[in-house]
């Protein structure tokens, strides 16, 4: 199979990538998924390195699969090092990728656990938790934005769809693995 994209890198691409993924794991409150807009902008709109249709799969396979949420990292660090032209590309690719993602954020989570652990009971810790829910519900509207873009302007029953799942997400104790088969039946019949 042939890549979508013929790219080439070299040892300064590699630096960016691993510095650009270092980067994000420090801004990545709620999780990875939340830097998405901006993994999009460097990795599709910046340097081109990947496809729309390449980063939208990714993040749809990386989601769907069983494991970690931090998925969809590796396959987007692998499309890139197979778009550059080889599997020992794509498998460093993937390394310095969780490598730069996952380093900052697990170092900074286990010195600050312990410390909230004996300060829980102060005012501005309190404050500061509280403080980070808007952020990040605001990040995972960008991400949603992100995703929801790439679909053609005719597709209004894509956003049909989105919506009624979002107001029954938030309004119902229906189990989301319901909607998702709903979904996935609604996929099935061509529906979406």
């Amino acid at each position: 199979m042939q890549p979508a994209l013929q790219i080439s890198l070299n040892w300064s691409d590699w630096l960016d990538l691993f510095q650009h993924y270092f980067m994000l794991s420090m801004l990545s409150i709620g999780g990875a998924i939340s830097t998405l807009p901006e993994m999009h902008r460097f990795l599709v709109e910046q340097h081109h390195w990947l496809t729309e249709t390449q980063f939208n799969a990714s993040i749809a396979i990386g989601q769907a699969s069983p494991g970690p949420n931090l998925l969809f990292i590796a396959l987007l660090a692998w499309n890139v090092g197979i778009n550059s032209g080889s599997v020992a590309a794509g498998l460093f690719s993937v390394l310095i990728a969780m490598v730069g993602i996952l380093v900052p954020s697990t170092t900074l989570t286990y010195l600050v656990a312990g410390w909230l652990r004996n300060n829980n009971g102060l005012r501005p810790v309190r404050a500061f938790k509280q403080g980070l829910a808007p952020i990040v519900i605001a990040l995972l509207i960008a991400t949603g934005w992100i995703m929801a873009s790439s679909h053609p302007q005719g597709e209004w029953h894509l956003w049909l769809v989105t919506i009624v799942t979002a107001v029954l997400i938030w309004r119902t104790r229906i189990h989301m693995l319901w909607l998702i088969g709903a979904g996935a039946l609604l996929g099935w019949f061509g529906f979406i």
